[in-house]
């Protein structure tokens, strides 16, 4: 085992420790159903630095391409927004914005600018939906992005960060799809946020199986 690879597991070991207090893993049969149950969405406006080293955002990435793939297309991509980009970032909220409303005033502008410095480490995931390979159909492509972006929740949970998913219709926007370069037959789904947790929220009920399972 490599020096990296022990530093990144006393990390990981860290973060869970940090969870051990938590009581909604109270109960829990295995370490990792309690990461499962004990994660929440938390929104970028509560994302502040510190955020993943560049060896923790390297182990996220890693954790999503273990995502099921049906065929081996990868019918996904990521597109990080480093600290440079997020001016650029700013303007393509601000230029979306004023796509669906014309008469947005200069405050409104000014929050859409700001939205895009939120969160320290911030990247947007893209689907790949075009007629390559259409023997995989679009829906199954979706849920292999979502399995790569939930892989990545729970191992930003796992280091201890908080994390969440961001959408909205400035991701449908002419200067969003510029911005990042998306093609035909791509989607850009979400961003996936990750950081330190500024303030805890209550959490929220979650449905009981019973409430999603049937049999037949």
């Amino acid at each position: 085992m490599t020096s990296e690879s022990m530093e990144l597991r006393r990390e990981i070991a860290q973060g869970e420790a940090r969870l051990t207090s938590d009581p909604l893993v109270a109960g829990a049969v295995h370490p990792c159903l309690d990461l499962m149950r004990s994660r929440r969405q938390t929104s970028p406006k509560r994302l502040v630095d510190p955020g993943p080293s560049e060896k923790q955002i390297h182990a996220l990435f890693e954790a999503a391409a273990q995502a099921p793939d049906h065929g081996r297309i990868r019918p996904w991509r990521f597109v990080r927004v480093g600290a440079a980009a997020r001016p650029d970032l700013g303007e393509a909220f601000a230029s979306a914005l004023r796509e669906r409303d014309a008469l947005a005033g200069p405050t409104q502008l000014r929050d859409a600018r700001d939205k895009a410095l939120r969160s320290p480490f911030l990247a947007l995931a893209i689907a790949r939906l075009d007629d390559a390979h259409a023997e995989i159909p679009a829906a199954e492509r979706c849920v292999s992005l979502g399995c790569a972006l939930q892989n990545m929740l729970l191992g930003a949970h796992a280091l201890g960060y908080g994390a969440g998913l961001v959408s909205g219709q400035a991701l449908h926007s002419r200067a969003l799809l510029d911005l990042f370069g998306i093609e035909a037959g791509e989607l850009a789904v979400c961003f996936i946020a990750v950081g330190t947790v500024s303030q805890d929220k209550p959490t929220r009920a979650r449905p009981a199986p019973r409430d999603f399972v049937s049999s037949l």
